[in-house]
């Protein structure tokens, strides 16, 4: 069972990220995938040499030759230069690959998430997909950066152990074991020395570390929890003044805190197991290998350089067969994250899934080429089923002024329906072509940078000129916001509520939609200024089909249809 998770887990990973390797810059990235490996094979040709120059440098040593010291002293050198230079370029190499990969794998699921909506939509698939930015912005970057890292790591390991296998073998020469009654030749005992000592440190090292894959993943999900409760609070830190909700926030961050702490606490005690466990064996390792060849050097079978070349080669031999050891810890951090990556692209999946099937209960949406938006036997449920609203059949065409009454809920699942982001219901809601829709929500959304760019969005500023952004703004009376047009901010902060929703009127002049649902788009305003804020609309726009929620009874007469929801 195990065996099957783990196969159905890397499928899952090379489906999600394997295409990066086939993707629209496949030569260049093939091509450093290439360099990356060819690097690795310098590297381990350098180990190689250093464990013969080593043997060379230790036979100088003993035998007091000065002339040999020289030339190892001059091969050294020319190691050395070559190892740095080798060193950086791999580091180079390898981290354009890790670059490129994340940036692959952050546009595509990106791409996916904030596309027609399915950023909101996703929220109703059930499924671990919570904190969807955490996912994107951190647990990509481990899941590329780690995965380049183990898989380089694991292929260096196995360059080293096939390497100084055949280097540890010609060292160990025959072994005699005797017996008393019969004597056993043993080839290559060394070999079979490091490789008992390297799989028996591993399967108990893993057993060790077991624990810490799930520890790691709670210590994620619990950290990204604080993080999007704190970002949630700076967000909404003016509502939360006002209403003096610091102290419901207090208790709030400090049970998410104790959280982390649980899940820290319980990711400390799994690697107090792995850390007892890999502090002997590191201090073993560096002993073990110049016991084992000990004695036949003191028997006078060896020299002392190939004494100590056995050692470096055991040691280099039990490092590669410790790699499942010495990455414990990042394999489960990296699957973690994988795991979660896999999570919110599963979730896109799965709501791509839905919506694609035919489903007799879900709301379809159809373009038209003639210009009205009609319901025909719409139908609006909750997600628990409860039908919101029942056969609903109405025709509005350009210049129709609608009020949208009864239910403020009901009527905001209406306009995500009409929008493509309720589709839990019957029916079909006929859009006109080519005729945008333009909502206004109680609090329009201003993008960070500039308040020039913020006005337009989401079209560029290039679009409209300056006299058309002076001639709105002083209509909407906003008109002392005009020096700060090129000035860069946070304008959901910087700027009142007021101003907000007024903004939302300007950027309805600078746009000139055909279709223009209001939701509450000025229940900030006293009454005057609400309707001063209707009759531009009405005056400038009169071609444009107006559907209209608010609870202020002066803008409710001034209506001539109405759409009553119960």
């Amino acid at each position: 069972m195990a065996l099957q998770t783990t196969s159905r887990f890397f499928i899952q990973f090379i489906r999600l990220a394997g295409p990066f390797w086939n993707s629209e810059h496949k030569t260049t990235i093939r091509g450093l995938s290439v360099a990356l490996l060819v690097l690795t094979v310098l590297q381990i040709a350098i180990s190689v040499y250093i464990t013969i120059w080593s043997a060379d440098l230790f036979d100088a040593l003993d035998q007091r030759s000065m002339s040999r010291l020289f030339t190892q002293i001059g091969l050294i050198v020319l190691i050395f230069i070559a190892n740095i230079a080798i060193t950086v370029a791999h580091l180079m190499v390898k981290r354009r690959i890790q670059l490129d990969w994340r940036g692959w794998l952050t546009d595509k699921l990106i791409g996916q998430w904030m596309h027609d909506g399915r950023h909101y939509l996703v929220t109703h698939i059930p499924g671990k997909h919570d904190n969807p930015d955490g996912r994107i912005a951190e647990d990509v970057r481990i899941a590329t950066e780690y995965a380049i890292d183990l898989i380089h790591s694991l292929f260096y390991s196995s360059l080293l152990l096939v390497s100084f296998t055949q280097i540890l073998w010609d060292l160990s020469g025959t072994v005699i074991l005797d017996l008393g009654i019969v004597q056993i030749p043993i080839l290559g005992h060394l070999v079979w020395i490091a490789m008992i000592y390297a799989a028996s440190a591993s399967m108990l090292g893993w057993w060790i570390g077991r624990p810490l894959t799930k520890a790691t993943d709670d210590r994620q999900t619990v950290e990204a929890n604080f993080r999007f409760a704190l970002v949630k609070a700076r967000e909404n830190s003016l509502a939360i003044a006002l209403i003096h909700g610091e102290r419901h926030e207090n208790p709030h961050f400090h049970r998410l805190f104790g959280d982390i702490v649980d899940a820290w606490n319980q990711q400390t005690k799994a690697w107090e197991q792995i850390m007892l466990f890999s502090s002997g064996y590191s201090v073993l390792s560096m002993a073990f290998p110049i016991l084992v060849s000990a004695p036949r050097y003191i028997l006078g079978s060896i020299t002392l350089g190939a004494l100590m070349q056995s050692a470096q080669s055991f040691q280099h031999m039990v490092s590669a067969l410790s790699w499942p050891v010495d990455n414990m810890g990042r394999v489960a951090e990296w699957r973690a994250s994988v795991e979660r990556v896999l999570g919110l692209a599963g979730a896109l999946e799965q709501l791509e899934k839905e919506i694609a099937k035919p489903d007799p209960h879900r709301i379809r949406l159809e373009k038209k080429d003639r210009s009205a938006l009609v319901f025909k036997n719409l139908s609006l449920c909750r997600l628990d089923g409860i039908v919101c609203i029942e056969s609903l059949n109405e025709e509005i065409k350009p210049g129709d002024r609608v009020l949208v009454a009864g239910n403020a809920f009901t009527g905001n699942k209406l306009f995500k329906a009409i929008a493509g982001l309720w589709p839990w219901g019957e029916g079909v809601i006929e859009l006109p072509d080519e005729e945008p829709l333009f909502f206004m929500p109680p609090r329009p959304f201003l993008p960070t940078g500039k308040l020039r760019s913020a006005i337009c969005y989401p079209s560029s500023s290039k679009d409209f000129g300056q006299d058309d952004l002076e001639y709105a703004l002083n209509l909407a009376g906003t008109g002392e916001l005009i020096p700060q047009l090129d000035e860069i901010g946070d304008w959901e902060k910087n700027l009142e509520r007021e101003q907000q929703q007024r903004l939302g009127l300007v950027r309805v002049l600078l746009q000139k939609p055909k279709w223009i649902m209001m939701q509450e788009a000025f229940d900030s305003l006293d009454p005057e200024g609400e309707v001063d804020m209707i009759n531009i609309i009405n005056r400038k726009l009169p071609d444009s089909a107006v559907l209209t929620i608010t609870k202020q009874p002066t803008i409710q007469a001034m209506h001539k249809r109405r759409i009553v929801l119960n």
